[in-house]
C-alpha cells in the first residue's frame, strides 16, 4: 500500500469518527449536486495558470473553445473558475538578459489583449476587491503573478513598474539561481538563500502589495523570506514533499510549520509529478536515462532524439488520480489546519501530466465533490477555494497601506 493511500485511509477512517461539521446536503440533493452549487455560489481563486506563455508560443483565442490546453473561456465557465492567476512565467534561459524584462511585458500585454477581446467575459484585476466586484459582474478575473523575479533585473523602480502593470505575487526564481533567490531545482546555491538584492526585494514588495510567492526556492530562501516579509507569503503551486521524498520543489513538513506560524497559504499543485510517488519516480528515471544516452553518444544523436517516445512506449505514464491530490490537502489539514490552502492547479503549465479527473478547468466541481465525499464542511471548502488566498492577499494589502 502506497504511503498516499495510507494517509488517506487513515483521515477517512478519523473523519467519518469524529466530523461534526460534516457538509449537510439540503433534502435530494447529491454530491454531485452539491459540488456543482458550490463551484457556481463561491470563487475559486487559482494561483497558477500559466496561459499567457502557451498563447505566446502557439497562439489560440482563449475567450472562445479552444483545441488543446487545459484552459479557455466555456472550460473556466463549466469548472465555475473565476480568479485564474495568469503566470507570467519567464524561462531560466532568460536570467540576467533584457530578454526577460521584455517577455514579461509581452505577457502582460496578452493579458489585457485577453480582457480587450472579451471584456464581457474576462476582467482584470488588481486587488481582492477587483475579484469580489468582477465575480458580481458575472466576469472571470485575471489577476497576474510573475513566475521568475528575473525580469525585475536588480532594479527596485522595475518592480514598482510591474507593480502598477498588474504583477501581484512574484515567484523570486524559477529553475535556476537568479539575482534574487536560489532555486530549489539548483544544486548552485550561490545566495545561500536570498541575494542581499533578493533581502531588499522582498521588503519593497512588502510595501508596495505585491505577495512573496516562495515556489521554486530553495529551503534557505524560503525560511530567510517568511523572516523577512511582514505580511504572510504563498507557495502558489507546489505540493508536499512526505509524498514525493527528496523533491526540494515540494515543501516539508518544517516548512508548513513555518508557513502557518506566517499565516501564509500552500496551493496545491496538481501536477502528478507533484502529488504521486510513482509519477515522480518515472520522471527521475527518464532523466537518468537520457542522460546516460547523452552521455554515451551525445545529445544531437538519434538514440537520445528516439529517446522520449521509445521510452514512453515500453514505460505509460503513471497519472496520478483526483485522490491523490485530496491526500495532500488531507495531509496539509491534518498536520497545519483548514486555514493555509488553497489551489495552484498549474494548469498550462504541466504539459500532459495532469491526475485522473482533473485534467483541465472544468474539472473544480470533481475536486469539491471529492472534498464533499471526504467529509469537507462547506465552510472548509470556502476557505481552500479563495477565502484562505484573499485573507493573505488582504493583509499584502494592509501592510501596504501602513507603509
Amino acid at each position: 500500500m502506497s504511503l498516499p493511500r495510507i494517509i488517506k485511509t487513515a483521515s477517512i477512517s478519523i473523519l467519518a469518527l469524529t466530523s461534526l461539521n460534516a457538509l449537510a446536503l439540503a433534502p435530494n440533493e447529491s454530491a454531485e449536486q452539491a459540488a456543482a452549487r458550490i463551484v457556481k455560489e463561491n470563487i475559486i481563486v487559482d494561483g497558477h495558470v500559466d496561459v499567457p506563455y502557451r498563447v505566446e508560443s502557439n497562439w489560440v483565442d482563449v475567450t472562445r473553445a479552444t483545441n488543446g490546453g487545459d484552459f479557455d473561456y466555456p472550460r473556466a465557465v463549466e469548472g465555475g473558475l473565476d480568479a485564474p492567476f495568469m503566470s507570467i512565467y519567464i524561462p531560466a534561459s532568460l536570467d540576467n538578459s533584457a530578454a526577460s524584462t521584455k517577455l514579461a511585458h509581452r505577457l502582460i500585454d496578452s493579458v489585457e489583449a485577453i480582457v480587450g477581446r472579451a471584456p464581457d467575459k474576462f476582467a482584470l484585476a488588481h486587488s481582492v476587491a477587483d475579484i469580489e466586484l468582477n465575480f458580481k459582474s458575472g466576469l472571470i478575473s485575471l489577476p497576474m503573478g510573475m513566475e521568475n523575479g528575473s525580469p525585475v533585473q536588480g532594479s527596485l523602480e522595475t518592480l514598482r513598474v510591474f507593480y502598477e502593470r498588474g504583477i501581484r505575487y512574484i515567484t523570486l526564481a524559477h529553475s535556476q539561481s537568479n539575482h534574487i533567490s536560489d532555486s530549489s531545482y539548483d544544486l548552485r546555491r550561490q545566495w545561500k538563500g536570498l541575494s542581499p538584492f533578493g533581502k531588499d526585494m522582498v521588503k519593497e514588495m512588502n510595501k508596495l502589495g505585491i505577495i512573496v510567492d516562495i515556489s521554486h526556492v530553495s529551503d534557505a530562501a524560503f525560511y530567510q523570506a517568511v523572516e523577512i516579509s511582514e505580511a504572510p507569503v504563498i507557495a502558489s503551486h507546489s505540493s508536499l514533499r512526505r509524498f514525493t521524498p527528496g523533491f526540494e520543489r515540494n515543501m516539508s513538513e518544517d516548512m508548513l510549520k513555518k508557513l502557518a506560524e506566517n499565516e501564509g497559504v500552500i496551493m496545491i499543485n496538481f501536477g502528478s509529478g507533484f502529488v504521486s510517488p510513482v509519477a515522480r519516480s518515472w520522471r527521475d528515471r527518464l532523466g537518468e536515462q537520457r542522460q546516460a544516452l547523452i552521455d554515451a553518444h551525445g545529445e544531437d544523436s538519434q538514440e537520445v532524439t528516439d529517446f522520449n517516445a521509445k521510452y514512453l512506449d515500453q514505460n505509460p505514464y503513471p497519472f496520478a488520480t483526483l485522490e491523490m491530490v485530496l491526500d495532500h490537502i488531507d495531509f496539509v489539514r491534518d498536520l497545519i489546519g483548514i486555514d493555509y490552502i488553497g489551489i495552484g492547479s498549474d494548469y498550462d503549465g504541466v504539459g500532459d501530466s495532469l491526475p485522473v479527473g482533473l485534467k483541465d478547468v472544468s474539472s473544480f466541481p470533481n475536486l469539491v465533490k471529492g472534498l464533499i465525499d471526504r467529509g469537507y464542511s462547506e465552510d472548509d471548502i470556502k476557505k481552500i477555494l479563495n477565502e484562505n488566498v484573499m485573507r493573505v492577499w488582504r493583509k499584502v494589502e494592509e501592510v501596504a497601506a501602513n507603509s
